[in-house]
C-alpha cells in the first residue's frame, strides 16, 4: 500500500478516512470554528484544515458525498474538484446548495469524498485526420436511449 504525506494545518483538522474497508473514497471533513449555513443557490468555500503531497502521476478528485447531495442538495460547486500532485496548499471544497432549504455545515461534518487515481499525460500530436470508430462524430444521444 502506498503512503501519502499529509499535514494538519490546524489542531482541529481531521485526516481523511475511509468509511469501510472497501470504500475507494476518503471522507473529507469540514474544519470550521463555528457552523456555517449555505443558503439555497449559495456557494460556501469550506476548508478541511489539511494539505498533502500526492504522488507524481496521480490526481486527487473531490466528489460529492451521495447522502449529502441526494438528501440535502449539497454538492461540490465545480462538480468535481481536482487536486494536482504539486499543490501543497489547504484542501478546500466549494459547497453549493441546489436545494430550496438552507443547510448548516457543522465543524467536523463529512463534506465530500476524495478519490486518488493515476493519470495519463500523453504528448499531443496534431493530425489532419483521426482513425475511424463505430461512433465517429456522433454526439449526444447518438448511441440510443
Amino acid at each position: 500500500m502506498e503512503t501519502l504525506q499529509i499535514k494538519r494545518l490546524s489542531p482541529t483538522a481531521r485526516l481523511p478516512e475511509r468509511a469501510t474497508g472497501d470504500s475507494v473514497g476518503y471522507d473529507l471533513f469540514a474544519d470550521l470554528s463555528e457552523p456555517v449555513t449555505v443558503g439555497p443557490g449559495e456557494t460556501v468555500l469550506t476548508g478541511t484544515g489539511i494539505a498533502a503531497a500526492l504522488q507524481p502521476g496521480t490526481v486527487g478528485l473531490i466528489f460529492a458525498r451521495s447522502g449529502l447531495g441526494v438528501r440535502h442538495g449539497i454538492i461540490p460547486a465545480n462538480a468535481v474538484g481536482v487536486i494536482d500532485p504539486d499543490y501543497r496548499g489547504e484542501w478546500k471544497v466549494g459547497l453549493y446548495n441546489h436545494s430550496r432549504q438552507p443547510y448548516t455545515i457543522r465543524p467536523g461534518d463529512r463534506i465530500a469524498q476524495l478519490v486518488i487515481v493515476p493519470v495519463l499525460l500523453p504528448q499531443w500530436e496534431e493530425a489532419d485526420s483521426l482513425p475511424p470508430s463505430a461512433r465517429d462524430s456522433g454526439g449526444w444521444g447518438s448511441t440510443g436511449r
